[in-house]
């Protein structure tokens, strides 16, 4: 795909003097209350490189756009462009040394920010400045220029916002590594009780117990797997199945429905059909209804695992209906 919209054209809308004037001034208040305790507001080289989800979009995108141009990736684990883009504007972040942000937003969890910026084809990048946002290209884009919309970003952030970029602390990073914690462990234990309350038939207390391993540490895989299966278990535990299918075959724009059918499938080993359920789900509806089919399919995903050649088959034709 040919990168579009490939310049800063129509930036000068950007440029209202209330919106100007405002950002402005809340970069100097910012940089006037790091002063007065005596930090000079440098940010770790990490900092330069975030992903973004809704919940955080206006701390980590909006305000943070009031310090410095903010430049949103939109990409997807699917996207063959976007893994030849987005490490480019990764390397890019890291040289520019604070002139700006890059803000990752993986579009199939985060469908709502998508709408909201009416993302219809990924790579997609965009940026904020200011709490304004701007279209800056689509699709993979030749390196140089790249550079030259980043320079152009840049230059507008400076003029007209008054926007001079973060101060960048190598030294912060390793400080930071030197204080961090070191993770709890190991949950050999916990993991073990949960397995046998699942064995049992226990499936309350195994969800608690791969709970209690989360708490302390949310990215153990182990915990997250065993979570996702006892959560299915949970929820078609006293189902009819016979009952659940009729109302499935009966309304088949009903998401509830076929989302509780698809459970079932799951459970039953027919892993193809019940994500080719929930795809064909999301592909007839809209709004409300489309997102809950959607995140019910990427919580199977969980439970199957991201490396099954299904999951990744299921990733591909859930694009196509999205985008």
């Amino acid at each position: 795909m040919q990168p579009r919209n490939m310049s800063m054209s129509g930036v000068v809308d950007l440029a209202a003097l209330k919106a100007a004037g405002e950002a402005k001034a809340k970069a100097e208040q910012a940089r006037a209350e790091a002063a007065r305790r005596g930090d000079d507001g440098a940010v770790p080289p990490s900092s330069l490189v975030i992903d973004v989800d809704e919940a955080g979009f206006e701390r980590d995108v909006l305000q943070r756009s009031a310090e410095v141009p903010v430049v949103l990736d939109f990409w997807a684990e699917w996207c063959e462009p976007c893994k030849q883009l987005s490490p480019l504007l990764e390397r890019l972040a890291r040289e520019y040394n604070g002139r700006f942000v890059l803000a990752k937003v993986d579009v199939e969890a985060n469908q709502i920010l998508g709408q909201q910026f009416g993302i219809q084809s990924i790579p997609a990048v965009f940026a904020v400045v200011a709490g304004q946002a701007l279209p800056l290209f689509q699709g993979a884009a030749p390196e140089p220029q790249i550079r030259q919309t980043l320079d152009q970003l840049i230059k507008v952030g400076e003029e007209r916002f008054g926007l001079t970029g973060l101060a960048v602390d190598a030294d912060a990073e390793e400080a930071a590594e030197e204080r961090a914690p070191v993770p709890a462990g190991p949950y050999d234990a916990l993991l073990e009780a949960a397995v046998a309350a699942l064995d049992s038939g226990d499936l309350s207390g195994a969800v608690q117990a791969y709970k209690n391993v989360l708490a302390d540490d949310p990215g153990n895989a182990e915990a997250k797997l065993g979570l996702a299966q006892a959560e299915l278990l949970s929820r078609v535990r006293g189902m009819d199945p016979q009952a659940v299918r009729k109302e499935a075959a009966d309304k088949p724009d009903d998401v509830p429905a076929q989302i509780a059918a698809a459970d079932l499938d799951l459970v039953g080993g027919h892993v193809e059909d019940a994500f080719g359920r929930l795809v064909e789900t999301v592909g007839r509806t809209s709004g409300d209804d489309r997102n809950a089919a959607r995140l019910h399919l990427l919580d199977l995903f969980e439970v199957i695992g991201s490396d099954d050649p299904r999951v990744t088959a299921a990733r591909t034709a859930l694009a196509r209906v999205l985008f």
